[in-house]
């Protein structure tokens, strides 16, 4: 009889033609019904054994349809109350990806510091170049701008909309290992200037920034791990059972280390590297450098230039110098007839010399005039430049530096009787420190002399406070010698060529070029940190580990020569290195 078995009664179950079609009878009977079977649980866990941190990639692209694979099992994650909260923001301009670089880099420098210092080697050991590399960027985003009460779900954990973009990024990462497609998540960046390259609106938060692309690199372990960084934890000591242990057993607190260019440029530069009879990066931090050199189109390079240009300050009659104003006169003199210490120091290092008078007090027979027009200020009470000024030394600055730039690489050094109380106003203003945290000895300076600069640095911080437009600052702050050497910077990288930073001064040009043009950063190396206090803080701030730490106090330039000629080394090794096959 139609819909019954027999005469029992029972009839025939409805089947759904949409949704789950199983019975309670069925589940009862076959617990394990839904399993997909042995062949795809297997590849499961091969996937999940398989994915790593993808931290060298290859800068062949990634196919459209492999992307929107993986775009797609992101999109296909689970979500607090199906909320769907996750955006993702795909990046493949390289000047987008050059600036979260340079971000990278600069909170990578920061963490360093308060590590202790064999973790802060290590941890600077790891290389981010793949958000250069990478041929795509996506930067997993979370609208926030639902209020928790009305998503089912968030209530009583308001930050589930976040966890289940992490789960998101799980599944993207999976999707990409099966496809052999490498995945990195870098999240050294300030969550607030990530959101403000990308144009985001208040409400919407990122989770970093993952690098997709074809893989430099086929590890068989997680890269923490080799790098002996960390192991992985016996599954037993994770695993709580049914309630918090008391004291005795308790599962381990996690360790805590706290002490209180193009894509095909950068990839070729590690292939060469990797193809050399050594252990790879056995050059330390020189490595780094060199490939840096490298990736930006400078392999050739067998020599180069120091810029060295000189300024008068009026704020030496404050009483900030040990030494008379005449005596930039005499080193930018001596410069000229090769004879200074950055001179001399130049010609040891095979490199050629151009001194600048950007404003000496009397003019320097013999150096490029690029002295500004303007009557130049005390610091303390008045602009140390008009922005007519600046913009004239920025523009002169850039034709010389793109002249040195053809030459190999460009050293920047300086002289100016009273600019390390310049130089720690205007990093002072940059990277909003205070003027004790700044203001060093300079050279010759007793404690009353400290005191009085640093006297002068807040009276000139007081005057500039609130701007933020580096060129204002420039003008406000800075000394002519470093508003020409920013120009050099720039002019410099638009050549293609690497500017190799001096002392705290000498290192100012290459975090003001960054600030107006942030691609600028790539062609940066740090010659050496000084014992300036502000120096290491501006190297941190652009990202840069320094070749050399000799407690240099000389200015001229000499550190980075110094440092240009143990790159030119380098490069000359890498060149004539036996090679593998």
């Amino acid at each position: 009889m139609t819909g019954r078995e027999g005469g029992t009664g029972r009839y025939a179950r409805p089947v759904p033609t949409i949704g789950d079609t199983s019975s309670a009878a069925q589940r009862r009977e076959d617990p394990a019904g839904w399993a997909m079977g042995e062949d795809v649980t297997e590849a499961l866990a091969a996937v999940v054994a398989g994915r790593r941190d993808i931290r060298r990639f290859r800068p062949d692209p990634v196919p459209e349809e492999l992307l929107t694979a993986v775009l797609e099992a992101g999109h296909r994650a689970p979500s607090v109350g199906h909320s769907q909260p996750w955006r993702f923001v795909v990046v493949t301009d390289p000047a987008t990806r050059d600036r979260a670089a340079a971000m990278a880099d600069r909170c990578r420098a920061q963490q360093a510091a308060h590590l202790s210092s064999e973790r802060a080697a290590r941890m600077l050991d790891l290389k981010l170049e793949g958000l250069r590399e990478a041929p795509v960027g996506v930067v997993v985003a979370c609208d926030r701008r639902v209020p928790a009460g009305g998503v089912l779900g968030r209530a009583t954990y308001p930050d589930a909309d976040l966890w289940s973009c992490a789960t998101a990024v799980e599944n993207m990462w999976l999707t990409a290992r099966a496809h052999g497609l490498g995945m990195g998540w870098v999240t050294l960046f300030e969550p607030d200037e990530l959101a403000d390259l990308l144009a985001l609106p208040d409400g919407v938060v990122t989770l970093g920034w993952l690098c997709l692309g074809w893989p430099d690199e086929r590890p068989p372990s997680p890269g923490l791990e080799r790098a002996a960084w960390s192991r992985r934890a016996p599954l037993e000591e994770v695993v709580v059972r049914e309630r918090w242990p008391a004291d005795e057993g308790e599962p381990a607190r996690p360790v805590s280390h706290l002490r209180g260019p193009q894509p095909e440029r950068l990839v070729g530069a590690t292939d060469a590297a990797d193809e050399l009879l050594s252990p790879p990066e056995s050059l330390g931090v020189l490595d780094r450098a060199l490939s840096r050199v490298l990736a930006v189109g400078a392999g050739d390079v067998v020599g180069g230039t120091l810029v060295l240009a000189g300024a008068d300050h009026p704020v030496t009659s404050l009483g900030v110098s040990a030494y008379p104003s005449e005596t930039t006169h005499d080193v930018l003199s001596a410069t000229v007839a090769g004879s200074s210490l950055g001179a001399a120091t130049a010609a040891g290092a095979g490199l050629a010399v151009v001194a600048v008078d950007a404003g000496v007090a009397a003019p320097v027979r013999g150096a490029h005039d690029a002295r500004p027009a303007g009557v130049p200020g005390d610091l303390a009470t008045a602009d140390a430049m008009s922005d007519t000024d600046v913009a004239d030394l920025l523009a002169a600055g850039r034709e010389i530096g793109r002249s040195a730039g053809s030459r190999g690489l460009v050293c920047l050094g300086e002289v100016g009787v009273g600019n390390t109380t310049v130089a720690a106003a205007l990093a002072c203003a940059l990277l909003d420190l205070e003027p004790q945290d700044a203001v060093g000895l300079g050279a010759g300076s007793d404690a009353a002399m400290v005191a009085r600069k640093r006297e002068v640095v807040a009276s000139a911080l007081a005057r500039a406070a609130g701007e933020r437009d580096p060129l204002r600052l420039l003008a406000a702050l800075g000394g002519p010698e470093i508003a020409l050497l920013t120009g050099v910077t720039l002019g410099a990288a638009a050549a293609g060529a690497p500017v190799v930073l001096d002392g705290l001064a000498g290192s100012l040009p290459g975090l003001v070029a960054s600030r107006l043009e942030p691609a600028a950063q790539a062609y940066l190396l740090a010659g050496h940190v000084s014992r300036e206090r502000a120096h290491a803080l501006v190297l941190r701030e652009l990202g840069l580990e320094p070749l050399l730490a000799l407690r240099l106090r000389s200015g001229e330039g000499v550190g980075a020569c110094l440092a240009a000629s143990l790159v030119l080394q380098g490069l000359a090794v890498r060149r004539v290195a036996a090679r593998t096959r």
